[in-house]
């Protein structure tokens, strides 16, 4: 019998994903999710409760709140921390997919959480004006508070940008969703150009918020294949 065709040839179709990739997707998801409820608690929840259009309104609020106050610096505190091991862990999962992109992961989630931590220190000394203010001077507290929301405002760039190559390392990928990766290419296109929009259009508050709307739900997406999926399914 001839054994010219007897060696076998490499196949070309890719390797499904080993346990380790699929433990580090899972581990990616449970920080995602975390800094998703740290940020939302303190953003969407908390900071309402403390901040008013009046300076005289959030100063007395400061004061009778000074727990709930705390509570948002720790939070933000939390956010900084999440984020950071978000991003790391991004890079961790797809280094291998495309190296670059999971280093622009990295480096614009730690931008983002930079961002986050100037609203915390900003907050942090909002509190201390207010709690240190014997008078009525209510400008301090406010203006820091608005510093604060403003980090958040001009983070959006970065956090906007840290979608992009996650969407890349998704459509890279072979085992994740195409259309998922399509959808955080253009939501963190999008949440860049919600930031602009914002102050070179603040008219237009509508906007803003349509334009953050494919990257939200690239976000609960990915955040949810994560942690049921872990690092996906090869196709075929």
């Amino acid at each position: 019998m001839s054994t010219a065709h007897a060696t076998a040839q490499p196949s070309s179709r890719p390797k499904a994903p080993s346990a380790l990739d699929h433990a580090s997707a899972r581990t990616t998801g449970a920080f995602y999710l975390a800094l998703a409820v740290a940020g939302g608690l303190g953003f969407l929840v908390v900071r309402p409760m403390l901040a008013d259009a009046d300076p005289l309104t959030t100063l007395t609020q400061l004061r009778e709140r000074e727990i709930l106050a705390r509570t948002l610096i720790g939070l933000e505190m939390a956010l900084v921390a999440f984020q950071v091991l978000a991003a790391l862990w991004f890079f961790r999962l797809f280094r291998a997919v495309d190296a670059f992109a999971a280093g622009a992961i990295a480096v614009l989630g730690v931008l983002n959480a930079v961002a986050i931590m100037g609203s915390a220190a900003a907050t942090a000394t909002s509190l201390e004006a207010a709690l240190g203010t014997a008078g009525g001077d209510a400008g301090s507290p406010q203006l820091l508070l608005a510093l604060s929301e403003h980090f958040w405002g001009v983070g959006n760039l970065f956090f906007g940008l840290w979608l992009v190559p996650m969407g890349v390392c998704v459509l890279r990928s072979g085992t994740m969703p195409r259309l998922l990766g399509r959808l955080l290419v253009v939501g963190g296109a999008g949440y860049v150009l919600s930031g602009f929009v914002t102050y070179l259009w603040p008219d237009a508050s509508v906007v803003p918020e349509l334009l953050v709307v494919p990257a939200t739900v690239g976000e609960v997406w990915i955040l949810g294949y994560l942690l049921v999926r872990g690092a996906g399914r090869v196709s075929g």
